[in-house]
C-alpha cells in the first residue's frame, strides 16, 4: 500500500517530465533523420544525411573547437576567482552580505542588459573605453572584430557575469564546514592553505563536483552572450554549436540539421551527467 502511494505521488512529476522532455526529445531524434524545413507537413526520411553534412562542414568543427575552448576557460578562470573570493569572504564578518549582493548583481541582470553595457561602454571602438584608449595612442584594435581575440572577449563578458554566482555557491558550501574540524586544525598549528587543502576542500568537494559538471553542460549550451555580442562572427571566430544550430533552424530553415547539431550538443551534456553520477557513487563507496 505504501509503495502504491509512493508511486502515485511521484507520477505527476514523471508525467510532466515525459511530456516536456521525453516526447520533444524523441521528436528531435526523428527530425534529425529528415529534411524537414519546420513548415511543411511532410518529413522526408534521409537517414544519416544531416549528420554527414554537418560532419563535412568546417564550420561545425570550428564551433565544436570553440565550445571546448569555452569549457576550458570556464573550468579555470571563474572557478579560481570564485573560490578565492569565497575564501576571502569567509574570513570577513562585517559587510559580507553587501559584498555578496555586489558580486551577484551582474548575474541577476538580463544578458541583454549586460551585453548593451559592454558594447556601448567598454567595447565600442568609437565611444567606449576601447575608443578612449585608442584616442590616447594605444594601438588597440576592436576586440570583437579581431579573429584572434573575439572569442576570448565574449568569454570575458560571460565570466564577469558568472563568477559572482560561483562565489556565492562556494561561500555557502564553505560555511557548512564543521567548525570543530576547523578549530582542531588551528590548535594543531595549521596555516590558511593547510586549512583550505585538508579541511575546507574535502568538505565542499560534492559542491565543487556539481559545479564542475554544470559548467561543462552550460558551456556546450552557451548561446546568449555569443549571439548578443557577435552572432557567431567575425568569420565564425565565435561560432558555437548553439549558434550553428540556430542558423540552421531560424535562418535557413533546415530543422533536420539543427536537430542533428542539437543531439551532438546533448551528448556532451549526457557525458557530463554520467561523470557526475560516477563521481557521486565513488564518494559514497569511499
Amino acid at each position: 500500500m505504501k509503495s502504491l502511494r509512493y508511486h502515485l505521488l511521484v507520477m505527476p512529476a514523471l508525467l510532466l517530465s515525459l511530456s516536456i522532455i521525453a516526447v520533444p526529445g524523441l521528436l528531435t531524434v526523428y527530425v534529425s533523420f529528415t529534411d524537414w524545413n519546420g513548415v511543411s507537413p511532410h518529413m522526408n526520411w534521409i537517414g544519416f544525411g544531416n549528420y554527414r553534412a554537418i560532419f563535412d562542414d568546417k564550420v561545425f568543427w570550428q564551433a565544436l573547437t570553440n565550445n571546448f575552448r569555452w569549457t576550458v576557460l570556464f573550468l579555470t578562470i571563474p572557478v579560481f576567482i570564485g573560490m578565492l573570493t569565497a575564501v576571502l569572504l569567509l574570513r570577513r564578518k562585517r559587510g559580507r552580505t553587501a559584498y555578496q549582493i555586489i558580486f551577484l548583481f551582474p548575474y541577476v541582470l538580463a544578458p541583454v542588459t549586460n551585453a548593451i553595457l559592454w558594447l556601448n561602454i567598454m567595447l565600442n571602438p568609437l565611444t567606449g573605453v576601447v575608443g578612449y584608449l585608442r584616442d590616447y595612442g594605444f594601438p588597440i584594435r576592436s576586440p570583437l572584430g579581431n579573429l584572434d581575440t573575439a572569442l576570448y572577449t565574449v568569454a570575458t563578458v560571460d565570466i564577469w557575469h558568472y563568477w559572482g554566482f560561483l562565489t556565492i555557491v562556494y561561500l555557502a558550501a564553505l560555511r557548512q564546514t564543521p567548525q570543530e574540524l576547523v578549530e582542531a586544525a588551528r590548535v594543531e598549528g595549521a596555516n590558511g592553505w593547510q586549512l583550505f587543502r585538508h579541511i575546507y576542500l574535502p568538505s565542499i568537494r560534492p559542491t565543487v563536483q556539481l559545479m564542475f559538471v554544470m559548467i561543462i553542460i552550460f558551456s556546450f549550451l552557451t548561446f546568449d552572450y555569443v549571439y548578443l555580442l557577435t552572432g557567431g562572427g567575425p568569420a565564425h571566430a565565435t561560432e558555437m554549436l548553439s549558434t550553428y544550430a540556430y542558423t540552421f533552424a531560424f535562418l535557413t530553415f533546415q530543422f533536420g540539421k539543427a536537430s542533428a547539431v542539437g543531439l551532438v550538443m546533448s551528448l556532451f551534456g549526457l557525458s557530463a551527467s554520467f561523470l557526475y553520477v560516477w563521481l557521486s557513487r565513488k564518494d559514497i563507496a569511499a
